[in-house]
């Protein structure tokens, strides 16, 4: 007889870490530091779990991911808002961490998310660098805004702020063009994205960072990975309207600043756009159409390893 399949779910804190394990319902808490992950690692190696399922957390979980990974675990990072969903419609709407790790536990065994590679330190690294530049420019626009209502009294300070991080934004971009520039592997995809009019390096770093995938998957795949992907939302003779949602809403922010500008200076979505916009569609959707056209065609080229051509624009 084949062993018994068991997922485990950890739940993931600041300070500890829950486990559940199914089926046998055995829940168990650790330190989230060293020796705690370390004795962790070490009883599920007595486990043979089948798959081990973590949330996404804001980094907290890196630790925990890798030492799993190296130790030949099989373990997965799953978008929270799906696990959420998957707890309402299971009935557990209590929410502890303790709840949590089993209801992690129960996602693995019934939905079985596919396992993929974990990124490299350097990748992870690379990705540190954009986040912070996303939240550089969060924190910018924010104070950008404060400051067009600002009492006269206060507005020298909010000023001086908006200066400094325009610096450290600065700065920052100045880096990630250093570590992309540092590894030849990098430097060989980042010419080979902004070959592409309408991709600078922004998208490019993105992409880079937080769609490692790219040129591995189809373009359907990569359509959901990024949340370009038309979904249907129909019920009996009801026929609603296709929508895009889900998917890694950062890849998906940078793809669309890069697409309004491919719309103007990229030819092939210039007319693909125009094309749409004479059929009678709306521009939102239109625009949304050429997302996904330019996501497709650089998936391709990371395929092929070839760079822009007019006649590279259907994924083959």
């Amino acid at each position: 007889m084949s062993p018994a399949k068991v997922y485990v779910g950890i739940d993931v804190a600041k300070d500890w870490l829950d486990v559940a394990q199914r089926p046998g319902g055995e829940a168990w808490r650790v330190a989230s530091d060293e020796t705690g992950v370390a004795a962790l690692v070490e009883r599920l190696k007595g486990v043979r779990p089948t798959l081990v399922v973590l949330e996404a957390t804001g980094g907290l979980q890196i630790p925990a991911v890798a030492a799993l990974a190296a130790a030949g675990l099989r373990t997965v990072v799953v978008n929270p808002r799906q696990v959420r969903q998957f707890a309402g419609a299971t009935g557990r709407l209590a929410k502890t961490d303790a709840i949590d790790a089993q209801v992690l536990a129960q996602f693995g065994e019934a939905v079985r998310p596919e396992v993929r590679p974990l990124p490299d330190a350097a990748t992870q690294e690379l990705s540190a660098l954009v986040a912070r530049r996303r939240q550089l420019i969060e924190m910018l626009t924010a104070e950008k805004n404060r400051l067009r209502l600002a009492a006269e009294k206060v507005r020298p300070n909010i000023g001086a702020h908006i200066r400094w991080l325009e610096g450290e934004l600065l700065d920052l971009e100045g880096g990630l063009g250093d570590v992309i520039r540092s590894s030849p592997v990098w430097r060989e995809r980042d010419n080979l994205l902004r070959s592409v009019p309408g991709v600078g390096p922004v998208l490019s770093s993105v992409l880079l960072a937080d769609l490692p995938e790219l040129g591995k998957l189809s373009r359907k795949e990569v359509a959901a990975l990024v949340g370009v992907a038309p979904l249907n939302r129909d019920s009996g003779l009801f026929r609603g309207r296709r929508q895009v949602w889900g998917g890694r809403s950062h890849v998906r922010t940078a793809l669309y600043m890069a697409t309004l500008v491919a719309s103007r200076h990229n030819p092939a979505i210039k007319s693909f756009y125009q094309r749409l916009l004479s059929a009678g569609k709306a521009k939102k959707v239109a625009l949304t159409a050429c997302m996904r056209k330019l996501l497709t065609i650089l998936n391709a080229m990371m395929r092929h390893q070839a760079p822009w051509q007019h006649a590279l624009l259907l994924d083959r």
